[in-house]
């Protein structure tokens, strides 16, 4: 029984973590753009926003005990400085931000019409302050308090948008490939596959307070509350993308805020703004509280304290406090470059060492994949920025999956083949002992 409810707990902790302003925002409004390839648009979102991010901690769990311990793997200063990206995005930059403006719009303004958003920012982030400055209380907080609330609302919503839909599945002039494409795409603004190789860190820590501290028993319970974090977040994921697809709302320029609001609304009535004011709060802050916690203990240990964790913790939410009034589709709008740079990067990590981790040693296979990932990235990069000249736009449609978001996959396994048949004709033979 004790196992079980630590797994519970652990495991609601988890999905807490990554279930936060993004993945309450954008599922909908996917579900708004691809009408009637909704299955096909779940499987892709999940991918991206439920399994990889499942891949991250399993990766972490293999390696050691934090984000630190994939350096053995690749090189340390690399993994340093693509902890410090990963960090500063999920972070102040992006993620953290993005919780207090989704707070503002969806679980205050409706309520306060006039009210500013920098007074909300201000109450949000002392709140999270208050909450992160004891990180041993985090993973408790958030998975015996504040998850179960959050995850009986949405599990409400979503079970009554199933069985009375607003409006019947439609067309769409999207293609099942595009609506594909554009599931995978929008999972990586949920940044859960960045906040995973870090939330493992937070959870391994977790779980070896409670006692399980042999390799065996640590990677049992990080993977069973991995796996109850991933069914709830894929239960929550396809109901809202469905109630999405069958709000009946027919302006796709409808910002996110204002249709989950129409979509609570529609199904629980005159209570559906407080409910689902209650969701974005629950959910904002718990996410928050772990970005923050999980920003102050990496780069605490990233400088070997010279930077305290308390100092950390009030720069971040001093930073993401100011930027988070400037609004979510704003926060959305400029993440988009920098995660399409990072996210094939740490999705190449990850996948290449929960894949190969066991059998292949050598640093140098996974640094050339990363490399071939990030020359990709970039020029995807440079594409999306409308900077590339016509003739090398041209040369990148010939790399295999490029238009679907996903060019860097074959370099990647190229360079890492390359890597792995370098080390063995550098690896000298032992001639046999003569008798």
């Amino acid at each position: 029984m004790r196992k079980i409810r630590d797994i519970t707990t652990i495991g609601f902790a988890l999905f807490a973590m990554f279930f936060g302003a993004g993945n309450l925002l954008l599922p909908p409004y996917i579900g708004l753009q691809i009408g009637n390839h909704v299955w096909v648009t779940i499987l892709a979102f999940g991918l991206t926003g439920i399994f990889l991010p499942f891949l991250g901690i399993l990766s972490v769990t293999n390696s050691g005990n934090d984000f630190n311990d994939l350096g053995h793997r690749i090189n340390k200063n690399l993994t340093a400085i693509l902890g410090a990206v990963i960090m500063i995005c999920i972070g102040p930059l992006i993620a953290t931000p993005r919780t207090a403006a989704t707070t503002y719009e969806v679980g205050v303004l409706p309520f306060f019409p006039e009210s500013n958003p920098i007074w909300t920012s201000l109450i949000f982030f002392c709140i999270v302050w208050l909450l992160a400055i004891i990180p041993s209380k985090v993973v408790d907080i958030v998975g015996s308090v504040l998850t179960p609330i959050l995850l009986v609302i949405l599990t409400v919503l979503v079970l009554l948008g199933l069985t009375n839909p607003l409006a019947p599945l439609e067309e769409t002039a999207l293609s099942g490939s595009t609506s594909f494409t554009l599931g995978f795409v929008e999972g990586y603004q949920t940044l859960d596959v960045l906040a995973s190789v870090i939330f493992a860190g937070i959870i391994i820590s977790a779980t070896r307070a409670k006692g399980y501290n042999s390799v065996a028993e640590k990677n049992k319970i990080v993977i069973a509350a991995g796996v109850l974090a991933a069914i709830c977040l894929f239960s929550i994921y396809g109901g809202l993308i469905y109630l999405g697809a069958t709000s009946g709302i027919e302006n796709n320029d409808i910002s996110r805020s204002a249709l989950l609001l129409h979509i609570a609304n529609s199904h629980l009535g005159q209570y559906g703004t407080v409910a689902i004011a209650i969701s974005i709060g629950l959910a904002c802050l718990t996410t928050a509280i772990a970005l923050t916690t999980g920003v102050g203990i990496f780069f605490t240990k990233l400088t070997n304290g010279k930077l305290s964790y308390k100092l950390l913790v009030t720069l971040t939410c001093i930073i993401a406090g100011i930027l988070s009034v400037t609004g979510v589709d704003n926060i959305i709008q400029f993440a988009y470059p920098p995660l399409a740079f990072v996210y094939p990067i740490v999705i190449t990590l990850v996948l290449y060492i929960v894949i190969f981790g066991r059998f292949v040693k050598s640093k140098l296979p996974y640094a050339l994949a990363l490399i071939a990932s990030t020359i990709i990235a970039t020029l995807n990069v440079m594409k999306i920025v409308d900077i590339l000249h016509a003739d090398i736009l041209a040369w990148l449609t010939y790399i295999p999956f490029f238009a679907y978001e996903l060019g860097w996959v074959m370099p990647s396994l190229v360079f890492f083949v390359v890597g792995v048949l370098i080390d063995w004709f550098k690896t000298p033979t032992v001639p046999n002992s003569q008798a």
